[in-house]
This record gives C-alpha cells, sequence and structure tokens, in this order.
C-alpha cells in the first residue's frame, strides 16, 4: 500500500481551479486562493485539510498513516503518509480537503473520489 507522489499530483490536477506554487521545502496547493493541501517530497508526506472531528477520527485510528499537523480556523490538518496510504482512500481525503475549500461554485458539479482516481 503506497501512493507515488505523481499520482498524488494527478489527483489535484483532476481538481477545477487548483494551483501549485512551489517553494525549495514544499509545494502548496490552493482552490481560488485558500489552501486544502501541501506536498513535502523529502519527507513523502503530504498535509490536508479536514473537519477537527476527521482529524482526531484518522489520527486515533491510524497513528502509523496520520498525524495531527495543526488547527485553524476550525479545521483539523493532518499530515498523510504516502508510503501507508493506499490510492482510494487518498483521493477521498484529497477530495475533501479541496472541498471545505472551494466556493459554492464549483461545488456544483463535485467530482467523486473515482473521478479523481481514473484521471
Amino acid at each position: 500500500m503506497s501512493v507515488e507522489m505523481t499520482r498524488f499530483l494527478r489527483l489535484l490536477d483532476a481538481l477545477p481551479d487548483v494551483v501549485h506554487k512551489e517553494t525549495a521545502q514544499w509545494t502548496n496547493f490552493t482552490v481560488r486562493g485558500k489552501n486544502f493541501g501541501y506536498l513535502w517530497p523529502r519527507t513523502r508526506t503530504v498535509g490536508l485539510k479536514q473537519t477537527l472531528s476527521e482529524q482526531l477520527a484518522l489520527v486515533a485510528e491510524r497513528p502509523e498513516v496520520f498525524e495531527v499537523q495543526f488547527t485553524a480556523g476550525g479545521f483539523g490538518w493532518v499530515v498523510v503518509h504516502l508510503d501507508k496510504i493506499d490510492l482510494d482512500e487518498l483521493s477521498e481525503l484529497v477530495l475533501e480537503a479541496w472541498r471545505l475549500s472551494a466556493p459554492d461554485e464549483l461545488l456544483e458539479d463535485l467530482p467523486s473520489p473515482e473521478d479523481l482516481v481514473e484521471h
């Protein structure tokens, strides 16, 4: 069970209006100017925006896969280890992170997690 970084990036590219912004240490992902994810190539981890309850549930259920990153604005960010997650679960988490940040007009044609995997 593992997801390559290039495959993770393809999930993001399947979503509308996602912008990648690279720095020396990570890549930041936004939708219409709102952050929803990060990629740290050196550690093969991603940070994804989630609800507070989902953040706590993920970390409690599988601490070897998920870590608490931080909380901000009523959301809980999680660190996801790409080497320890499958593509289907990651696509659901990416879609949820994007959905939590996307404006309403983009949510009208919300893709499914399966759409992201097929991309």
